[in-house]
């Protein structure tokens, strides 16, 4: 594992950049991803844990950002179903089942990717 961290260039940043509301009282997230690590990835699955104003799980969320260009910077918009924008006080990746480079093997990640938010949200590891 360590092989593959130290091969990487760079880093994969994911920020939580807006809310906005969705369909049915829930609300749309977009998410900037910046991928400087050299790769380009043809699996990025993350696990999200939803954290309400009182700051509890209100629920899990998976999303797929693939494919994720090397040196390019990717908009991708998720929803999140059933729950109201100014309700998600934090958002945490508490997992990433799938992480892969195009033409290797599944990864992890967390050695790389950073995370930030701009919206009231905070998105933490």
């Amino acid at each position: 594992m360590a092989s593959v961290a130290t091969a990487q260039s760079g880093s994969l940043s994911v920020e939580l950049n807006k809310f906005e509301p969705g369909d049915s009282s829930g609300c749309q997230a977009y998410f900037l991803f910046r991928n400087e690590t050299g790769k380009s990835f043809e699996g990025f699955e993350m696990s999200l844990a939803i954290l309400d104003s009182n700051g509890v799980i209100d629920r899990l969320l998976s999303i797929d950002a693939a494919p994720l260009p090397v040196q390019r910077t990717t908009l991708k918009l998720f929803a999140i179903p059933e729950i109201a924008c100014s309700d998600i006080s934090e958002i945490v990746l508490h997992d990433m089942p799938v992480c892969k480079p195009q033409n290797e093997e599944n990864t992890d990640c967390f050695e790389f990717l950073e995370l930030g938010s701009k919206t009231d949200a905070a998105l933490v590891k």
